[in-house]
Parts: C-alpha cells; sequence; structure tokens
C-alpha cells in the first residue's frame, strides 16, 4: 500500500537533481512539501496536508555517497585527457545478417589510419556508426544494401580518459551526465569503452559541454 513516505522517495528518484539538494540540505522542506501536496494526493487519491509530507521530506534518507564521497572527488580530479574530433558524422542502420560483412569492409579500408574517427555500436534491432565526415562516402557505398534509418552531420565528439578503477565507482557517469544537463547540454550519442567516454555532441554546443566536461575536475 502507498504511503505519504513511498510517495516521496517515488517522486524524488525520479528527479535526481532534487534529491541531490535534498543530500545537501539546500531545499526549503516547507515550500517544497507545498508543492508536492497535489501530485502526492493524486498518487494517494485523497487529500493530504503538507505538514505531512514535509515529516516525510525530513526523513527521507538519500544515498550517502550521493556526488559526496571523497573517493568519487578524487577519481574526478584525477580524469585523464579531454579530446575533441571535429566534422563527423552518425548513421545508423537496421541490423541485419549482412550488416557485419558491410561493417569488415569499412574496416578493412580505414586500416590504421590515426587521422579517421570511427566507432561502431550494435544494439537489438540497430546498430549506429560515428565517422569522420571526410569517410561518409565509404560509408554510403558499403552499406548501401542496408537499411539506413538515419544519418546526422555536423557533430563533434568529447572523449575522456577515465582512470582505471573507475569501474568501482558509483555515481561517475552521473556527475558526466548531470553537469552537462544542468549547462542545458543535449547528448547525441554515447560511445564508451573500459577507460575511455566518449560524447557526441552537435556542433553548436561543443564548446559548452567542453567547458562543462573540464570544470569537472573543480
Amino acid at each position: 500500500m502507498k504511503t505519504i513516505a513511498s510517495c516521496v522517495e517515488e517522486i524524488l528518484l525520479s528527479q535526481p537533481f532534487l534529491e541531490e539538494a535534498i543530500s545537501r540540505n539546500i531545499v526549503n522542506y516547507s515550500a517544497l512539501a507545498s508543492e508536492l501536496v497535489t501530485p502526492i494526493s493524486e498518487m494517494l487519491r485523497k487529500p493530504v496536508k503538507s505538514g505531512a509530507i514535509m515529516m516525510a521530506l525530513r526523513r527521507y534518507s538519500p544515498p550517502p555517497d550521493l556526488g559526496n564521497s571523497v573517493r568519487l572527488k578524487k577519481v574526478l580530479n584525477s580524469l585523464g585527457d579531454i579530446t575533441v574530433r571535429s566534422n563527423l558524422s552518425n548513421y545508423t542502420f537496421k541490423n541485419s545478417t549482412t550488416l557485419y560483412t558491410s561493417h569488415a569492409k569499412v574496416i578493412k579500408k580505414l586500416g590504421d589510419n590515426p587521422n579517421t574517427f570511427y566507432a561502431f555500436t550494435r544494439g537489438i534491432h540497430e546498430s549506429t556508426i560515428v565517422i569522420s565526415s571526410s569517410e561518409q562516402e565509404h560509408i554510403e557505398r558499403y552499406f548501401s544494401g542496408e537499411v539506413q534509418i538515419g544519418v546526422q552531420n555536423d557533430l563533434s565528439a568529447i572523449s575522456i580518459s577515465l582512470p582505471e578503477d573507475n569501474t568501482k565507482i558509483a555515481g561517475l557517469y552521473y556527475q558526466i551526465f548531470k553537469r552537462l544537463a544542468w549547462e542545458g547540454i543535449t547528448l547525441y550519442e554515447v560511445v564508451s569503452t573500459t577507460n575511455e567516454f566518449t560524447v557526441l555532441v552537435e556542433d553548436q554546443y561543443v564548446n559548452k559541454a567542453f567547458s562543462a566536461i573540464k570544470r569537472l575536475h573543480s
């Protein structure tokens, strides 16, 4: 059975920025409780008082390491090089039995050219290719027999080198996504390996996104 406390928890979990503000004790509980009267009344299907909601808010215990752990801050301060690559294109194709053959042709053509950016991600139903725009003709030639779902040009990639123990740190990616969201930056694509994290943004956002990520060190 739903209670005021469970409704408060559900709302806060769906709004991580608000949850973090509560964990940092920078929220006006009375004002927030008043804001939550209507949604919680609708969730419980009965009227509730702001005083009861405020009590639930004060009793709520957010995760203890929500952005404040010493270990997480140490990792953020030790992020490696930040590399920006521009003039990129993003292709999305429907998965097929021949898609890997087309992919192999592109890999063979590109070879070990360090000046070419190339990333391939296969999902359940579709696959995405991010490539330097100068190589578009090869994609369009080798994938001509595939079902193209979409294509987007004028993109830039921002890659971050992560510490080796990054997979043991809870909340690391959240901190990156949070900073970008606060800056109003829309991510077009995300690509990651074990120790490298790349976000793909439209060219108009690249400078703002780079500055936001660089400030993670502070």
